[in-house]
């Protein structure tokens, strides 16, 4: 039995010892333990202090755990019985007082860390940004600008971003982990929250709220770039221009018109996106995935078109297989022309 004991204890060493190494292994982008921005460095100060706290307690409770395991351990030849200590005031105030304490040392910076999070700056001082959640992509409005896009962000360096979020249809979570967050999508509900990047860089965005199949492929890409390549791109958005300039592409977009505007809508080629219920399409052909996580070339998004719910289970976009090579190969190419 005592050997046993020895093998089982050997095995819970090693892992232990994988699991601890395991928790380095991931995208360096979903860790939010590495903030490239001010809220996400001021949300990381939250997490080191209750981190502390709970480090403090448990060191306490150790040692005197340790200490009556040890003083009041069952000896040879001893029967007396430990002094009682139930019912000691100054004992029940004190261990009733200390967490307390503790819960005010962590909860009066994270409530104000939390309302500064949320607080709108000043009209001019920020750029504004509509953040709606769809079942399974993210939608981006720039009312400032006059247009939206999907599934990627662009935002200036050094500047904040505020951030209005809600639903269309389920609670959803928007979070960059490397930029902070995280804040709930709720349908009929606006929250509100702020971000900024330090740098330029793609950054990745995900969904932290189990909103239905495909939750775990609900993910967007946050583009930071210097204020000139972020003007240059928004003017870009404001003035798209379709790119038909010859058979192949005009057959695109035909198909385009027949396949596709019932529920996209692609700005500077007359598909306007009143009542549109899919992604924004503008720009289709700059963007760095397809769906969100899909490398971004040709036979992925054919791959796409054919059969969405082999990608996204549950995604509402309807395949389009029925397509022959041809007219697939003039809708994609026609699509990544979208500048």
């Amino acid at each position: 039995m005592l050997r046993r004991r020895q093998h089982l204890w050997r095995y819970l060493f090693v892992f232990a010892a994988l699991a601890l190494l395991l928790t380095g292994c991931g995208d360096p982008r979903l860790n939010s333990l590495d903030p490239s921005g001010p809220a996400g460095r001021v949300q990381l100060s939250l997490i080191q202090l209750s981190f502390w706290i709970m480090f403090g307690v448990l060191t306490v409770v150790t040692i005197i755990y340790v200490y009556v395991l040890v003083r009041f351990r069952e000896r040879p030849g001893q029967n007396e019985i430990p002094k009682q200590v139930e019912g000691n005031t100054k004992l029940e105030i004190l261990w009733t007082v200390i967490p307390i304490v503790l819960l005010a040392v962590l909860a009066v910076p994270t409530v104000s860390t939390t309302f500064s999070l949320s607080k709108k700056s000043p009209q001019g001082q920020a750029i504004e940004v509509k953040v709606v959640g769809h079942q399974y992509w993210w939608e981006f409005i720039y009312p400032q600008y006059g247009f939206r896009t999907s599934q990627e962000l662009h935002i200036p360096v050094g500047k904040k971003v505020h951030f209005e979020v809600t639903s269309t249809d389920v609670i959803h979570a928007f979070w960059v982990p490397n930029l902070g967050g995280k804040v709930d999508a709720i349908p009929g509900k606006k929250n509100y929250m702020w971000l900024q990047a330090d740098k330029p860089g793609r950054y990745a965005g995900k969904c932290a709220e189990l909103c239905g199949a495909s939750h775990a492929l609900m993910d967007f890409t946050v583009i930071a770039q210097t204020q000139q390549d972020f003007d240059k791109w928004v003017k870009a958005q404001q003035h798209p221009q379709s790119m038909a300039t010859n058979k192949t592409l005009e057959q695109g977009k035909k198909l385009v018109a027949q396949n596709c505007i019932g529920c996209h809508a692609v700005r500077g080629a007359g598909f306007r996106y009143e009542g549109k219920k899919g992604p924004e399409l503008t720009g289709f052909g700059q963007r760095t995935t397809i769906a969100g996580f899909l490398p971004h070339d040709e036979k992925h998004l054919q791959a796409w078109l054919k059969n969405p719910q082999a990608f996204k289970p549950g995604a509402r976009m309807p395949k389009i297989g029925y397509l022959d090579d041809q007219e697939m190969k003039a809708l994609t190419q026609y699509l990544m022309s979208l500048k």
